[in-house]
C-alpha cells in the first residue's frame, strides 16, 4: 500500500526540473510514499509547484502566502495566487494560518491573509491547509469567525491531547509529521493515539524535521513512511492497515482520484 506525503517542499528539498522531481518521487515509492503534496509559501513557490504537479502525475500542489511573509501582502499578490490555486492539479490552498514564534509578520496582517485565505478556500470548494505555530486560540477563532471550509487540515500538528481533541471534534484533519517521532514528543504520539482514523494524514514537511532516527539529515518524502510505521505503533495496527487509513483519508480529503 502506498500512502500519501500530504505536505512537503519539493523546491526546498532542491528539485529544479522534472528530472529532479521524478528522482525524489521514485524514492519516495520505493519506500511506500506514491504520491506527494508540494506546498508553496510565497508567490514565486506558488508558480513552481504548479508546474512540478503538471511535471507528473505522482505530485500535486497547495499554494498560499505562508503567514511569516504578510506584512506586505498585496493585491497583486493575491490576484495571482487566487489564479493559481485554481488549477486543477491545486488540491489545497495553503500553507496558511499564523505563525506567533517569528516576528517576520506582525499579528494582525498575519490575522487579514488568514481570512483571505480562508474565503479562498471556500470559494474554489478546496481544503484549507493550516500552519499554527504558538498560535492555537487564535486559529480556531479566527476558524469560527469566518466558518471553515468543508476540509480543514492541521499540517504537522504541534497540539496536545486536549487540542487534538477540540480540533477533531470540529471536524478537522490532522496531519503528524515526523516530530511524532521525537524521544521529547510523547503529548504528540498521544495526540496521534485517539485522533479517529479518518481524520488522520501524514507529512514529512521536508526537507525539514526528518524523523528518529535519521533526526539532523535532510528530510525528503521517502522518509513518510517511519512516521507511518511510528503511528501504526502508536494505534496498535500494522503499517499495512495504517498506510491504508492514511492513503483512503488523503484521497478523500484533497479529491486526489478525480484531479486530471
Amino acid at each position: 500500500m502506498q500512502a500519501v506525503d500530504s505536505h512537503t517542499h519539493l523546491d526546498a528539498c532542491g528539485a529544479r526540473t522534472a528530472a529532479d522531481v521524478a528522482a525524489i518521487v521514485d524514492r519516495a515509492e520505493a519506500a511506500g510514499i506514491g504520491r506527494v503534496i508540494t506546498v508553496a509559501d510565497d508567490v514565486e513557490s506558488a508558480r513552481w509547484v504548479v508546474q512540478a504537479a503538471g511535471w507528473d502525475e505522482r505530485v500535486f500542489a497547495a499554494v498560499a502566502l505562508h503567514p511569516t511573509r504578510t506584512a506586505d501582502f498585496t493585491d497583486e499578490q493575491r490576484s495571482e495566487l487566487a489564479a493559481l490555486a485554481a488549477q486543477p492539479r491545486v488540491v489545497a490552498i495553503g500553507e496558511t494560518g499564523l505563525d506567533y514564534y517569528w516576528d517576520y509578520s506582525p499579528p494582525v496582517a498575519q490575522q487579514e491573509a488568514f481570512r483571505w485565505h480562508i474565503e479562498l478556500a471556500k470559494s474554489l470548494g478546496k481544503p484549507l491547509m493550516i500552519h499554527d505555530r504558538d498560535a492555537h486560540e487564535d486559529i480556531l477563532r479566527v476558524l469560527a469567525e469566518e466558518g471553515a471550509p468543508e476540509t480543514v487540515v492541521f499540517h504537522c500538528f504541534s497540539g496536545d491531547v486536549d487540542f487534538a481533541k477540540r480540533c477533531a471534534a470540529a471536524g478537522y484533519l490532522l496531519s503528524f509529521a515526523g516530530t511524532m517521532t521525537f524521544r521529547n514528543a510523547g503529548y504528540l504520539r498521544e495526540a496521534a493515539a485517539l485522533v479517529p482514523e479518518e481524520q488522520l494524514l501524514v507529512e514529512t514537511d521536508a526537507p525539514f524535521l526528518t524523523p528518529h532516527p535519521f533526526r539532523g539529515r535532510p528530510n525528503e518524502p521517502y522518509c513518510a513512511a517511519y512516521t507511518v510505521r511510528a503511528l501504526a505503533e502508536v494505534r496498535g495496527v500494522s503499517d499495512a492497515t495504517m498506510a491504508g487509513i492514511l492513503t483512503a483519508n488523503a484521497e478523500r480529503a484533497f479529491r486526489l482520484r478525480s484531479v486530471s
